[in-house]
């Protein structure tokens, strides 16, 4: 299948498939199919103050550490203990924790509450910090995702990523919906409802807006989509296709992929839809851009070499160079924060699967075992990747750690769920 066939099979997925429910109620079901070999055992012990919230709260700082796959949680018991507490050390140690939280929710006069919480190192005795978020009943889940990433950044060393958010195309009834959820799957609200196939969707490094493919006037055209106002500009909208969208690091320039001047080339394009500038002369097809972390390379696939394969070409343009090399299907490069691994979709006896390069050595590694794998895109501390797969004949989103070990599936009930993108860090 050659790399314009693989796009077009995606668009026609996009006609076809995706049977799920729509709006704020197609909320994400996560299930944890693997976990880390060594997780670490903790205890999160019920927030003093009003059950009900506190409750709330504290399940989902427990949810999200543990779906993380490198937290144990340890049973804490049913008695809440706040905050300010005296700690028994050696009865948390009995029970196997290796890290303890206490906590508590307080209400002030005006409906608002204040989440405090601390964190102790039980082997060491010792407390390891707190902080206090003020939030509101319906704000309560947002706290609960900044308190587990306090704990998941101190415990593990890199910051969490239980605070950003997802975007992903579901439909209904023939109607598809841009749906942007909290990285739990939680939360889901329409960005985009359409009669006509949205694809592509890629989030700018700020978090506020979206770019994607929609096909709302018959024809794909790029849009960037202002999310708290709805706003939206037409980014590209040549004659012919206009694809794969894919932001700067610095959120002013995006490339794209037009066949305005025949074939499929790749441009970079303003934020605002001017300046299109064709970034190299070839007569093979090269599409699915993605500019590496710092901004100097663009990553693409092409089948110049006769096959679909990655390559890599400065921002300026120039010579591309070949990176992928094993196996004669390598397509849709997605680059690690840290601009050391590169996720891509490879084609193994005819199964397309997910794998992950490093760069430096060149090294790969398949990471799924599954049949029909596409849209990978890393979480923002480059721990998880999110992709697109097929299981019982429909479409579900799936996570699996960079070193393969988590794995987690995500899903609509009775329906098909595609085309993920993972948010940055909300600034």
């Amino acid at each position: 299948m050659t790399v314009i066939a693989r796009y077009v099979s995606r668009i026609l997925l996009g006609l076809s498939l995706l049977a799920a429910l729509g709006g704020a109620h197609a909320q994400l079901a996560i299930e944890i199919t693997g976990a880390g070999a060594h997780r670490l055992p903790i205890a999160i012990a019920d927030f003093a103050g009003e059950p009900g919230y506190s409750r709330a709260l504290t399940s989902v700082i427990r949810a999200d550490l543990e779906r993380s796959g490198l937290f144990r949680l340890v049973e804490p018991g049913p008695t809440p203990i706040s905050e300010n507490d005296n700690v028994d050390f050696g009865a948390w140690k009995n029970k196997g924790a290796d890290a303890f939280v206490g906590g508590s929710l307080v209400a002030d006069a005006g409906g608002k509450f204040e989440a405090r919480f601390r964190l102790y190192d039980v082997s060491k005795q010792a407390s390891l910090g707190g902080v206090a978020f003020v939030t509101t009943p319906n704000m309560l889940r947002a706290a609960g995702h900044r308190i587990a990433d306090y704990i998941y950044e101190k415990l593990i060393g890199e910051k969490g990523y239980f605070s950003t958010r997802i975007a992903y195309v579901v439909k209904q009834a023939g109607r598809y919906e841009l749906q942007i959820a909290d990285a739990d799957g939680q939360n889901a609200q329409p960005a985009l409802v359409s009669k006509e196939p949205i694809i592509s969707p890629a989030w700018s490094p700020d978090g506020g807006r979206l770019a994607y493919v929609s096909f709302e006037n018959k024809k794909p055209v790029v849009y960037v989509h202002t999310l708290a106002t709805g706003r939206r500009t037409v980014v590209a909208n040549f004659k012919g296709s206009n694809s794969a969208p894919a932001w700067a690091p610095d959120g002013r320039r995006l490339a794209v992929t037009l066949s305005k001047d025949g074939g499929s080339q790749i441009y970079l394009v303003n934020a605002d839809g001017s300046g299109a500038q064709r970034l190299m002369s070839s007569s093979s097809i090269d599409t699915e851009p993605q500019f590496s972390p710092d901004g100097e390379s663009i990553y693409f696939t092409s089948d110049r070499g006769g096959a679909p394969q990655i390559y890599r070409v400065s921002v300026g343009g120039g010579t591309a160079q070949r990176v992928t090399f094993d196996g004669s299907y390598n397509v849709s490069p997605r680059l690690s924060p840290d601009g050391r691994s590169m996720a891509f979709i490879s084609r193994n006896g005819g199964r397309f699967q997910l794998a992950i390069m490093d760069l430096a050595s060149k090294q790969v590694q398949i990471l799924t075992d599954s049949h029909k794998d596409e849209s990978p895109s890393f979480a923002s501390n480059g721990r998880m990747i999110l992709f697109a797969t097929e299981m019982g004949g429909r479409g579900v989103l799936s996570a699996v750690s960079s070193d393969g070990r988590v794995k987690q599936r995500l899903s609509v009930s009775a329906g098909d769920v595609r085309e993920p993108a993972w948010g940055p860090y909300l600034k």
